[in-house]
Parts: structure tokens; C-alpha cells; sequence
């Protein structure tokens, strides 16, 4: 079987780094506990529905979203290839945008070499556990309030202008940021129609499939309704835009 190139030379970067523990400055991890919950909503859009139970075990997940500098960690140690800045500049504590959802999974991929742990995208089960506050669960409209204007940067306060700092807003009930807002994050799981009907039975792996990634939280540029914890958004695993970005989680050791 012919293999890509570019995944050749990006798996032997991985390996070549794999020993070089020091400098790298790992993601800030919260944990939070597993339970079960009612995943989704009777009130959003279509594909927010059925409510349906979910159990999750425990997780930790990045309290902020991935930033501009711990991207280009990555892509200095690597080799893989830096977007090409957006209008606004890269600033290096805004969420990195411009990235795909296979080059989500390279970085979490080296983090993991890197680490010695197993780093992920959140599954969309997680992601919605975690932005609602998992066993603290505050059914509360955003990540952490009813007001979006205290834990979300959206387009009435943005403007337009682009991501914002992390961690600028309020956090969630578990001291996660930027869960609302700034911008969408990529999950693991393939987006599908039938997902929510059929339920999910286990706790952390949803569908996956070769079609499109499920998004979360809405961005910068999105209306306030776009970024209510169960609104599910998607977009193929290639693509990129000035909108997306992610954060990762990782089981306990």
C-alpha cells in the first residue's frame, strides 16, 4: 500500500522527538468525573434531538482551548506545516484556528509521543459533559451561565475581529474555558443524523466513519444561539477555517 508522504515524515519526526522530554509545556488538564447525564435538547435544532442518557467515565480535558504557541510547538518539533496567519495575526494565547480536524489529531498524536500519555479529541459525549459541568451539571444555556456575555466571545462582542485571549471569560462549573465561543472545537466523532435516535449505549466512543467531524461551542463569528452547549455543528476532516480550533482530553493514568 502507497503511504503519504507527509504522514511518513511527520511519524518520523514523532519518533525522533519521542525522547526529548524537556521544554515541552504540556496543556493545562482538568478532570472531571464520570456519570451519566441527558445528553442533548428538546428546544434546539433538529439534530439536537432526542434527549437521550448517556454514561461517561472519568476524563481530563484542557481548561483552555489550544493556543496559538502550543501549535507552533508542535509544528517547530515536526515539521508539519504552520497555517498561513489570518488577518488579525497570530497571537500566541489566542486559540489556534486554521486547523483541520486530521491536523488536531497529528497534535495529539506528538503529544502523546512527546508525553508518554494518550492524548485525544473529545469524543461529542465528552465535550458536552464537560460544557455543561459534569457531575455539577448547572443546566445553564452556555458553559458556565444563561448570559452568554460572561463566558462566551461571540459576534456582538467581538465584532467580528476575531478569537480572543483564552481564559478571558468566566469559566464553567469545573473551571473549564472558552467552552462557548472563541472558537468551534472539533470532537472526535463523525457527524451523523442517526446518532442521536439510535442513543449511545457506551460512554465514550461515538460513531466514526470518513465523512464529516462533529464541532462544538460555537466561535467568534457566531451568533449567541450558535454557542449554547448543544448546538452541533460539522464540517469534513480536511477542511479548515478561521473558525475552528480544539482542545484535548486524556484518561486518568
Amino acid at each position: 500500500m502507497k503511504l503519504n508522504s507527509r504522514l511518513l515524515m511527520f511519524a518520523f519526526a514523532c519518533l525522533l522527538s519521542a525522547g526529548a522530554w524537556a521544554q515541552i509545556v504540556e496543556p493545562e488538564m482538568v478532570l472531571v468525573k464520570g456519570g451519566t447525564f441527558m445528553m442533548g435538547s428538546s428546544t434546539g435544532d433538529t439534530d439536537e434531538r432526542p434527549i437521550h442518557e448517556v454514561v461517561v467515565r472519568n476524563f481530563y480535558i484542557s481548561k483552555y482551548e489550544i493556543t496559538v504557541a502550543q501549535y507552533q510547538e508542535f509544528c517547530n518539533s515536526t515539521n508539519w506545516v504552520m497555517p498561513t496567519a489570518p488577518p488579525w495575526g497570530w497571537d500566541a494565547q489566542n486559540p489556534m484556528c486554521l486547523v483541520s480536524w486530521k491536523d488536531a489529531g497529528a497534535y495529539a498524536l506528538w503529544l502523546s509521543r512527546k508525553t508518554g500519555k494518550s492524548y485525544r479529541l473529545p469524543t461529542e459525549a465528552e465535550w458536552e459533559y464537560a460544557a455543561r459541568g459534569g457531575q455539577q451539571d448547572s443546566a445553564t444555556t452556555y458553559a458556565g451561565s444563561d448570559d452568554p456575555d460572561k463566558v462566551a466571545w461571540y459576534y456582538e462582542t467581538t465584532y467580528g475581529s476575531g478569537p480572543q485571549p483564552v481564559g478571558r471569560k468566566a469559566p464553567n462549573a469545573v473551571g473549564i474555558y472558552d467552552m462557548s465561543g472563541n472558537v468551534w472545537e472539533w470532537c472526535k466523532d463523525e457527524y451523523t443524523l442517526q446518532y442521536y435516535p439510535q442513543g449511545q449505549e457506551t460512554y465514550t466512543m461515538g460513531p466514526s466513519g470518513e465523512n464529516y467531524r462533529v464541532l462544538r461551542g460555537g466561535g467568534w463569528n457566531s451568533e449567541a444561539k450558535h454557542t449554547r452547549i448543544t448546538n452541533r455543528d460539522r464540517n469534513v476532516p480536511a477542511s479548515s477555517n478561521e473558525n475552528a480550533g480544539f482542545r484535548v482530553v486524556r484518561d486518568p493514568d
